[in-house]
């Protein structure tokens, strides 16, 4: 008797592997089922050598360890077999993207092409079932009372638990509308022209940064999105017909994407390419970059009180690791030093003690400009003591003081899964970078700190405001250890 859940070949896999970064992580275990569309059903599976430890997190969640592999055969053995096996079949999987990104990679290792119409049971559930809030694999166990005898978070296992889910769909909301679903689940994607669907095939659920690039590696355009696959086809639909849209789908050549651990992680890229790469159809980023923000700097004597504060100015690009007393940002040095004109006209203070105007030829104590006019307290000719014009040289420039950095060094925001977490690292309103260890750590912290940026202390500033969990680096400090 012919399956009813779809009217072609199906394959359901599921992987378990050492950890969910498919360009470094490796597989332990493949089960799979085949569903023929005349109602045969054919079972495989296979442990596989990963040729690397296996985390002991991971050893306690499928039961898989360092032994059970170890006489297992490594991946290239079993390749030519199992591609046969998916070959010409509709690849499904829970979470599909995951499974399938990890076979591309594996068979790209090994120089084998392969690729498949996907179909995400995840997906499926949420179609099929919009009004539940939950469709993990557990979750579709309790409700629909999915029944196993082997052991969970075993390949095999997990594959036959997919096809009881496929099967209870089909009982309680009938084979037409599960394959009507199905249709509109696997449908390729409507791509320009111009595009290979191969360049969009790998395209993870995960969240990340994505990069468009016109002729010549030009950048186009730059995003973040919680789940790159998605967000990407979102660009190529109804909206790509008018406008921009449909100008950034016109010189669309190649798409590239950076995976992140979290959506923290993908905004905080996304904002540091934006200011590198100047996409073009980013709305204001070539405006924003090209604007030379500019700071007053000054910097604190506590040995010498009563040298006259002069403010430096340095644009954003100049600056570093800000230190000392920053005052700003403006957009330009007219604006810069417009505002400082007025506050010394408006308080008095003395141009020259500022440093706006040079004392005459051979005679450092002189009267400034201002002062004939009232609009100088004196303190060039030793009227007012220069303590006390520093004093209302700060109480002054206090509204516009760019905010301290809070906490006593870099800190360190930790996202991803607890066994296999990453640390997004800030310091002094900057985005240093993403770590995974100890060493990588260290040589970030060695490097030169990239340049400050308005934009990004803006986003930087607004996340601290929310309740987070940090470690604040101290020097010799080791990384927090995965669970």
């Amino acid at each position: 008797m012919s399956h009813p859940i779809y009217p072609a070949p199906l394959v359901l896999l599921d992987l378990e592997t050492t950890g969910a970064k498919p360009a470094v992580d490796r597989i332990t275990e493949i089960g799979l089922l085949q569903l023929d569309t005349d109602g045969g059903i054919e079972r495989w599976s296979s442990l596989v050598n990963p040729e690397q430890p296996i985390p002991l997190f991971i050893q306690q969640l499928t039961g898989i360890d360092d032994a059970m592999v170890r006489d297992a055969p490594r991946f290239a053995a079993v390749a030519s077999e199992l591609l046969a096996k998916l070959q010409g079949r509709i690849f499904v999987a829970h979470n599909a993207r995951f499974d399938y990104t990890f076979l591309r990679n594996e068979f790209q290792r090994l120089g084998l092409p392969f690729r498949a119409k996907v179909l995400c049971t995840v997906q499926l559930s949420r179609k099929l079932y919009p009004d539940e809030f939950k469709h993990s694999l557990d979750a579709l166990i309790t409700r629909h009372g999915l029944q196993y005898n082997g052991e969970r978070h075993r390949a095999l296992t997990d594959a036959e638990l997919v096809q009881q889910f496929l099967s209870a769909a089909v009982a309680e909301l009938g084979a037409a509308r599960v394959q009507q679903a199905i249709d509109e689940l696997i449908r390729p994607p409507a791509l320009p022209p111009q595009l290979d669907e191969s360049q969009v095939d790998d395209l993870p659920d995960t969240a990340g940064v994505y990069l468009f690039y016109g002729a010549n590696d030009v950048p186009l355009y730059v995003g973040a999105a919680s789940n790159l696959r998605r967000r990407i086809l979102q660009h190529f639909g109804k909206k790509a017909t008018d406008g921009q849209a449909a100008q950034l789908a016109a010189a669309l050549q190649r798409i590239d994407w950076i995976e992140t651990s979290g959506e923290l992680g993908a905004s905080l890229r996304e904002q540091r390419l934006l200011r590198e790469l100047k996409p073009r159809f980013n709305p204001g980023a070539r405006q924003k970059a090209d604007q030379t923000q500019v700071v007053w700097s000054l910097t604190l004597n506590p040995a010498q009180p009563e040298a006259p504060l002069q403010p430096q100015l340095i644009t954003l690009g100049e600056l570093r690791s800000p230190h000392g007393e920053l005052f700003g940002p403006f957009r330009g040095a007219r604006e810069a030093q417009n505002i400082l004109n007025r506050i010394a006209k408006g308080q008095g203070l003395c141009r020259q003690l500022l440093g706006l105007e040079k004392p005459r030829k051979g005679n450092e104590v002189s009267p400034c400009s201002a002062l004939s006019t009232g609009d100088c307290r004196g303190g060039c000719v030793g009227r007012e003591p220069v303590s006390l014009h520093n004093a209302r040289l700060l109480a002054a420039l206090a509204k516009h003081k760019v905010t301290p950095w809070p906490y006593g060094g870099p800190i360190l925001l930790a996202e991803g899964p607890s066994w296999a977490p990453v640390w997004q690292v800030l310091d002094q309103w900057v985005y240093l970078g993403e770590v995974s260890s100890q060493d990588q750590l260290d040589e970030l912290l060695a490097a030169p700190y990239p340049a400050y940026d308005l934009d990004m202390a803006k986003q930087i500033r607004a996340l601290l405001r929310k309740p987070l969990a940090l470690t604040v680096y101290q020097p010799g400090m080791q990384l927090p250890l995965a669970e």
